[in-house]
């Protein structure tokens, strides 16, 4: 899903992880950060390969607000490695505010960007989820009341 701030992708995708427990698939949600640093941390503690089986294993990974901060190299190959290794195998919900075209700003790295938007688009649904901030809206009413 790409789209501003407060266009309700991540509650969205929350309702679509819910929906998909209830009907008894595994689903695992995680930020973009908290995602690279879970990643970082098992590489570090030589657990890697158990946690990118782990979450090869999950119906559904989402991963949520991909966007708000540059990764570092390695964070970055990290989170490739996991999103390559889902490409035709898993389902992966991918929240972000950044048109493709910019995720080298992201990834630090054009080839990799280029190489992770090919797998993110092939056999996909994007969801252009550009509107007015659902926030923002709330807030102006709240004001005018």
């Amino acid at each position: 899903m790409i789209g501003n701030p407060g266009t309700r992708k991540t509650h969205l995708s929350i309702a679509l992880g819910l929906k998909a427990c209830v009907h008894g698939y595994s689903v695992r949600f995680f930020t973009a950060a908290g995602l690279v640093t879970k990643l970082a941390e098992a590489q570090d503690e030589k657990r890697l390969g158990r946690m990118l089986k782990e979450l090869s294993r999950v119906n559904l990974l989402i991963v949520d607000e991909l966007s708000y901060i540059s990764l570092p190299r390695q964070g970055a190959e990290l989170l490739f490695q996991v999103i390559s290794e889902r490409s035709e195998r898993g389902s992966i919900i991918i929240n972000t505010n950044l048109d493709f075209s910019k995720w080298e700003e992201i990834f630090g790295d054009r080839m990799l960007a280029a190489a992770l938007v090919d797998r993110v688009t092939f056999k996909s649904h994007i969801l252009n989820m550009n509107a007015e901030s659902y926030r923002l809206k709330q807030l102006q009413k709240a004001r005018a009341s």
